[in-house]
């Protein structure tokens, strides 16, 4: 990593982060041999997106993280000398096998690579590349990328996100002897152009107890939706639908089945300032906490951060409960911005009620998380620019925040079935105080803790 990154306060210390320059979606998100990998799309040429690579991170433990060669390069004159895009990673018979999007004069178009090693860092293209030579002609379509790649007794599946032109998102299903020849099958799921836009990046298809799940990533609107229904006879027939997370700023996610049967989930978590930031600091990007997702009663998603992460909890802060009124401030002289707060809180009778974070050397600064009649709501004001906040709908009531800041990273799980997730940029921590308020009335607070983390980078 490089030095002048290790004391940029933007940048964070338990969330994975590429070492410098640009990163997106993750990618090949695997457990092999006792190990996770995390693949993901990198630029190593500069902090803008570019001519992209597959970055590449191995883990014992989910929390630190070995940074290893580049797993994938563009090969000039070859279907992904503009880059080599999204994709996944499966098993096939003990060989590792990577199908990624390879771009090429501005299409995008299914590749496959292998690897032999143990930890998976050297990967052979198939020389027969692209392995789907173009999209089926009779679909009129606006986009063709992205996999998700799945075996069925001894046939393999896989849907390619795309959108038809007028309709809305769709994810389109294949399915192979042998990863390498194709036949296009049906459309496995098909939006509304105006409830979950007019493409679908990044498909994830996966069973979820006794259901199938689909996540998709949706253009124009930046959202992730997942649908929950029944999966048959290569028929998926959606059920109920959602928000994967209510902020624009996770993106891409990708999930696996690990050893320990857990859905296991990273997304991409975007930054949200502009190109001469994102210049000035050498970097963009980074991935969220890994989430463990469930089935809930009712087919309703349960989202949580993987318990692993409390390992990383260091001095620990405690409030007493209590009636809140106004505003109060109930922890001082944090000296970090790399810190979990649990907040088990009832609005009772106020009309809003939460915390507010601050800084006593930026009075100007602030990051607001509020329980309102209308939902739940992050406000972040670096005292200049005002950000838009970032709003999720929410019943008044008792509810319980795990709130991870870190770096310029905010994540929100919200009564462990849902997450709301923000970027923002402030100076350099000095001595952060925690308020709690209540606004017309009175809230209850049952519980607050408050610890500051430990870093997973050397």
């Amino acid at each position: 990593m490089q030095i002048k990154h290790l004391t940029d306060h933007h940048r964070t210390a338990y969330h994975f982060q590429a070492p410098s320059n640009w990163m997106n979606d993750p990618n090949g998100l695997v457990q092999w041999k006792g190990n996770y990998h995390l693949f993901y799309q990198y630029h190593p040429h500069g902090p803008l997106f570019g001519k992209i690579h597959w970055g590449h991170a191995m883990s014992a433990d989910l929390l630190h993280w070995t940074h290893l060669p580049i797993a994938l390069s563009p090969t000039d004159g070859g279907p992904d000398e503009d880059g080599c895009w999204s994709g996944c990673m499966v098993n096939n018979q003990g060989t590792a096998t990577i199908v990624y999007s390879g771009n090429a004069h501005g299409r995008q178009l299914p590749c496959v690579a292998t690897s032999q090693d143990e930890d998976l860092r050297t990967w052979h293209k198939y020389a027969g590349n692209p392995v789907v030579a173009d999209w089926p002609a009779e679909l009129d379509i606006v986009e063709f990328r992205d996999h998700c790649v799945w075996q069925e007794g001894e046939m393999w599946y896989q849907v390619i996100g795309s959108g038809f032109k007028g309709v809305g998102g769709a994810a389109l299903l294949y399915r192979s002897p042998d990863l390498l020849q194709w036949e296009y099958l049906q459309p496995l799921c098909v939006g509304n152009k105006d409830e979950s836009g007019i493409m679908w990046e990044c498909p994830d298809f996966f069973p979820l107890g006794d259901k199938h799940v689909l996540t998709v990533s949706s253009i124009p609107d930046g959202l992730v939706y997942y649908f929950i229904g029944t999966y048959q006879n290569a028929t998926f027939t959606p059920e109920s639908q959602g928000l994967l997370d209510g902020g624009k700023h996770f993106y891409a996610p990708q999930s696996i089945r690990d050893d320990q049967g857990r859905r296991l989930m990273f997304g991409w978590l975007r930054e949200g300032r502009d190109d001469t930031d994102l210049l000035q600091a050498g970097w963009a990007g980074a991935m969220s906490l890994p989430r463990i997702l469930s089935l809930q009663s009712g087919d309703t998603l349960a989202i949580e951060p993987a318990p692993e992460i409390e390992q990383l909890r260091l001095r620990r802060r405690t409030v007493e409960p209590r009636s809140i009124t106004d505003q109060q401030t109930v922890v001082e002289q944090l000296f970090t911005n790399a810190l979990e707060i649990t907040l088990d809180i009832d609005s009772h009778t106020a009309t809003g009620c939460g915390l507010v974070l601050r800084d006593s050397a930026y009075p100007e600064e602030s990051i607001s998380i509020s329980l309102r009649e209308t939902g739940l709501s992050i406000e972040a004001n670096n005292g200049r620019t005002r950000q838009e906040p970032e709003q999720y709908p929410l019943a008044p009531g008792r509810h319980t925040l795990r709130i991870f800041l870190d770096g310029s990273v905010l994540e929100v799980f919200i009564d462990a079935r849902a997450c709301l997730t923000e970027r923002f940029y402030h100076s350099a921590p000095r001595r952060l105080s925690l308020d709690l308020f209540a606004r017309d009335g009175e809230a209850i607070l049952h519980q607050l803790d408050v610890w500051e983390m430990a870093t997973i980078w050397q």
